[in-house]
């Protein structure tokens, strides 16, 4: 696998907050042997600011994030994908376009951080909540070793990750 990089897209209806974190993460996880992307079906003008001042703490780089729509990536000049995960319900329930390259495709569906309400402090843990479940997903699939399994096991595989959900956490 050392010499294949492989194409990762994850998709959101507005790519603002959870596509734009998993984009981050499987860069960070996937190193050298994943290449991550993040589209929209209906993108918002900017990436959610609570997106980016966690990403910003997290130290990741965030100045060429953008929302951009998931017709860039269904172009012939694509690059051609591997793998296209959608993180929220309603893009995975939305006819999507013909990606170049035929790729595994799974619903790793986490909840809306940008629909919270309430206080600020409260909202930056759910952020937070929501880019610790997508890495923890992220770092499984980033530790698969790919080149074992056949496309029906990987993608058998693929959909057992998008059920993955971290424990609950008491307040106190």
């Amino acid at each position: 696998m050392a010499d294949r990089q492989f194409n990762v897209l994850f998709l959101c209806t507005g790519n603002a907050a959870r596509s734009i974190m998993a984009e981050c993460a499987i860069g960070r996880w996937g190193k050298r042997n994943f290449r991550g992307f993040s589209a929209g079906s209906h993108p918002k003008s900017t990436v959610h600011p609570t997106t980016l001042e966690l990403l910003k703490e997290l130290n990741y780089e965030t100045a060429g994030l953008r929302s951009k729509s998931w017709d860039e990536f269904a172009r012939a000049d694509s690059p051609p994908l591997d793998f296209v995960f959608t993180v929220c319900d309603q893009a995975a329930g939305e006819v999507c376009p013909l990606w170049p390259g035929q790729p595994v495709t799974a619903h790793w569906g986490v909840a809306d951080p940008a629909a919270f309400s309430g206080p600020d402090e409260g909202r930056r843990r759910f952020f937070f909540r929501i880019y610790a479940e997508l890495e923890n997903r992220i770092k499984i699939f980033t530790s698969l070793r790919i080149e074992t399994l056949n496309r029906f096991a990987l993608e058998r595989r693929v959909e057992e990750i998008g059920t993955i959900k971290l424990p609950d956490k008491e307040e106190h």
